[in-house]
């Protein structure tokens, strides 16, 4: 059955998945989940520089394993996980960025902290908001999770900068800010309380002292007759919690290497013998303060058990989703990978016809191209100088030859109507390449909005040229059976439009009574009128034509590319993809690795969440 003692175990060890996956809330990890690390309750030790706060860590845990030294010495922050075992357990520790390594030496793994450290920021003073992840394993510690921050301090020394003041400042309160943070105020007790860092900018983040435990330190450095009553008793400065007093190793004990039991020892004969203290014996001391940290740890998580276990599902139900979104792993049998491949492909083909048929943006482009573009190109047609007087005149001369023409120039109306219709083929070929571009972009567009394919990066490449190559045969087949529509009213011009011809010559010739200017012996058929009157007719019978073709193009291109594009886009890429064999589909289905790291990665949170949930729901049962 699960335990409350068994939910801060896991609180760790999500804490430590958290950070391994990249989902915790500072440095320079993935963000995708930065809010699980947030509801996790930690402690924050804070303090003055020289203030005894790796002393308070190591009666903590019992063991001598932090840097030593003046000035600044924390210079990184330390997360700081513990792990109860067993009794007569070995005790170890394991540095996150050495996983494989266990310390059972503690003196080495005080180096590994100062070489770690020295790796990011150098042999300097300077520091980094970039933390160590420590997790020590034994039998004589609480299970907890400490951070350790750089000491607070008021002036830079020699090889800082001008701003490391208020760079240790923001770092440590990027910690404390975060309401699920409980701060461990480290105070000295030779010093005036009110001039405390620690008490200070606890008071800042925490006013009301809820999430604040006050940790007086070097009571035994105190001026013989004084004492720190007023503040272990809460008159000097209150708290909602009661300050601990703590008795550190001297130098002379750290010096002889004197063990960490026998400290704590001495610091349990030191309060007990204390006339000053002993009615306060009970509730001072680093052990009992390692309980106080950890009964309220447990106190903060039961409050939190419900909107961490919200939180929990919540980020589930986003894994699943991301999950889906990434795929499941691939079948090595052809037959699957080759479904696989058809299921892809039909993904990439609704979503191509949702765009076309307007259940997606784009397809109305292919609409402008035919409503703006063709008419707009057709209105542009150079047939004002092609109709001229002067190139009328000239044509219909050629076609004469040397035998004017005796009513109307027949053979000069051809070869004016006829040389004007090849214009029609420069805006035909436009809109067959206009839609063309159209459906090349769609395809695009298409293959990146297909979830299921981003996995594939190889096939989606081969898709697209499978694609484009189709959209290119298509587009053939539309250049000629646009141009074939412009040829036809070349081949064949309209009889009905040249026998009018002749009847409003006689409409308007001699003799006519309707006729409102007969003519004069000047009206000669080689006079600029004559020439004007074929321009007209010419331009008549090309407007007719325009007409035409602005509304046979647009079924032209429709049948042959939009259609096809519609029926059979894919067509030829199922029948060479039906003729691979197992190795080929294979490589089709190549992953980009770092879509199958995401994968991965995913897969680890997924379950990591998953088991949390469960065993918070059964400590949320049992409570």
């Amino acid at each position: 059955m699960a335990t409350m003692e068994n939910v801060i175990v896991l609180v760790n060890r999500i804490q430590r998945a958290c950070t391994v996956l990249g989902d915790h809330g500072g440095g320079d990890g993935a963000a995708a989940l930065p809010t699980l690390w947030e509801a996790l309750p930690s402690v924050a030790v804070v303090g003055g520089q020289s203030s005894g706060k790796s002393s308070v860590l190591e009666s903590i845990v019992g063991r001598d394993f932090l840097p030593r030294g003046s000035g600044i010495v924390t210079r990184r922050p330390l997360v700081l996980q513990l792990h109860k075992t067993r009794d007569g357990a070995q005790e170890y520790a394991e540095f996150l960025h050495m996983p494989k390594r266990r310390f059972t030496d503690f003196s080495l793994v005080r180096k590994e902290i100062e070489d770690e450290t020295d790796r990011l920021t150098g042999k300097t003073k300077q520091i980094s908001p970039v933390p160590i992840h420590l997790s020590i394993y034994s039998p004589h510690v609480v299970n907890l999770t400490l951070i350790d921050l750089p000491g607070l301090t008021k002036v830079a020394v020699e090889g800082q900068p001008e701003t490391i003041v208020q760079d240790i400042e923001n770092m440590v309160r990027s910690y404390v800010d975060k309401p699920n943070c409980i701060i461990l105020a480290i105070s000295p007790a030779n010093q005036d309380i009110a001039t405390s860092d620690a008490i200070k900018l606890a008071r800042d983040v925490d006013p009301t002292g809820e999430r604040t435990f006050g940790v007086l330190t070097k009571l035994d450095l105190m001026d013989k007759g004084t004492n720190a009553l007023d503040v272990l008793e809460g008159r000097a400065y209150r708290l909602q919690h009661p300050w601990v007093g703590i008795v550190n190793r001297s130098q002379a004990d750290i010096n002889k290497n004197v063990d960490m039991i026998i400290a704590r020892r001495k610091e349990q004969e030191f309060f007990a013998s204390s006339p000053d203290y002993s009615h306060l014996a009970s509730r001072m001391g680093s052990e009992y303060l390692a309980k106080l940290l950890s009964q309220e740890l447990e106190a903060v998580i039961r409050a939190r058990i419900p909107s961490i276990t919200s939180l929990i599902n919540k980020t589930i139900d986003e894994l699943e989703s991301e999950m889906d979104h990434l795929g499941r792993p691939i079948a090595s049998d052809a037959g699957a990978q080759l479904y696989l491949i058809l299921e892809l492909c039909r993904a990439f083909d609704k979503i191509f016809k949702e765009h076309l048929e307007g259940g997606r943006p784009g397809g109305d482009r292919i609409y402008g191209v035919f409503d703006n573009q063709l008419p707009s190109a057709l209105r542009k047609l150079p047939f004002d100088r092609h109709l001229s007087v002067q190139n009328v005149k000239r044509v219909v001369s050629q076609a004469d030859g040397y035998q004017p023409h005796l009513i109307a120039p027949e053979q000069g109306y051809r070869r004016l109507i006829e040389s004007a219709l090849n214009y029609f083929r420069g805006p035909a070929e436009a809109s067959v390449d206009a839609v063309h571009f159209v459906l090349k972009e769609l395809v695009r567009i298409s293959i990146g909005e297909t979830q299921e394919l981003k996995r594939f990066p190889t096939l989606q490449a081969e898709l697209a040229a499978a694609c484009y190559a189709a959209l290119e045969r298509f587009r053939e087949d539309g250049w000629k059976t646009t141009l074939r529509l412009v040829d036809m009213e070349a081949a064949y011009l309209t009889v009905e439009f040249f026998r009018k011809l002749p009847q409003e010559v006689e409409k308007t010739g001699p003799g006519n009574p309707r006729t409102a200017n007969p003519p004069t012996p000047s009206d000669d058929r080689y006079t600029d009128g004559h020439f004007r009157r074929i321009a007209s007719n010419v331009s008549s019978y090309i407007g007719m034509v325009s007409e035409t073709l602005k509304n046979t193009i647009p079924k032209s291109v429709v049948h042959c590319q939009v259609r096809e594009a519609k029926r059979s886009l894919l067509n030829h890429f199922y029948t060479q993809v039906g003729r691979k064999d197992a190795k080929q589909l294979a490589v089709l289905l190549d992953e980009d690795p770092a879509l199958m790291e995401r994968r991965l990665q995913c897969f680890k949170r997924l379950e990591l969440y998953k088991s949390a949930r469960d065993e918070i729901d059964a400590v949320a049962w049992t409570r």
